[in-house]
């Protein structure tokens, strides 16, 4: 179905049936809003999702768990231009620099009220971000601590090091375990102690150290 000019057009992702019809209700009340469709996650889920061609995806909170990634992903790989708008959500900083990385240009909490969900969608919609602005402070503050972790050329080309494993050495250096550094980048234990056996290999270092110290030498801020 198509839209009257200046209308965005909705999509809802949500398990409880109640809330998707809570929600198509609220929304379908504004003249700017239209609701072209609604379901739980299911193997048909992203048929009807391209089906309804919407301007917003508005996703449950429960999209947010690592089984249910990849349909995220998969949302953003298939319609680029869609705009995901994540509701329920956690008032958690980690849980909302992991759906930010997802792609999410909004982000609300699950006490938030109507207003903020409708307010969220016209956000997205108008090519703007929405969360609450003690979590946008989180995000300056994520952004400024990656800047020191940009990769080092020096580095690049001196030990062979690629971007992720310049990560590892910056958090090796802050003296974090491999477990740790897991759940830092959002990756299965057993691979990190991949990654850090090749790096060690690559470079020629008996030991975690001795990496970040080799890279001090090459000049990266560790």
């Amino acid at each position: 179905m198509s839209a009257a000019s200046g209308t965005t057009i909705v999509f809802l992702v949500a398990e409880n049936r109640l809330l998707r019809e809570a929600l198509a209700r609220i929304l379908d009340k504004k003249n700017d809003l239209e609701v072209a469709g609604s379901c739980a996650l299911s193997p048909t889920a992203m048929e009807q999702i391209m089906g309804a061609a919407p301007n917003v995806l508005i996703l449950d909170s429960f999209t947010t768990g690592n089984g249910h990634l990849h349909f995220v992903r998969e949302v953003q790989r298939r319609i680029p231009a869609l705009c995901l708008v994540m509701i329920g959500m956690e008032d958690d900083e980690q849980t909302f620099l992991r759906t930010v990385r997802e792609g999410a240009l909004g982000y609300v909490l699950k006490d938030a009220s109507s207003l903020e969900v409708v307010g969220a969608v016209r956000a997205v919609a108008n090519g703007e971000a929405a969360c609450p602005p003690h979590l946008c402070a989180a995000l300056f503050r994520y952004l400024a601590r990656q800047s020191n972790q940009v990769p080092n050329l020096n580095v690049k080309l001196g030990l062979g090091l690629t971007h992720r494993e310049q990560q590892l050495v910056l958090l090796i250096s802050q003296g974090m375990t491999n477990k740790e550094i897991a759940s830092q980048l959002q990756l299965a234990e057993q691979t990190v102690r991949n990654h850090v056996h090749r790096m060690l290999r690559k470079v020629g270092a008996s030991d975690r150290l001795a990496v970040v110290e080799l890279c001090r030498l090459q000049g990266m801020p560790v």
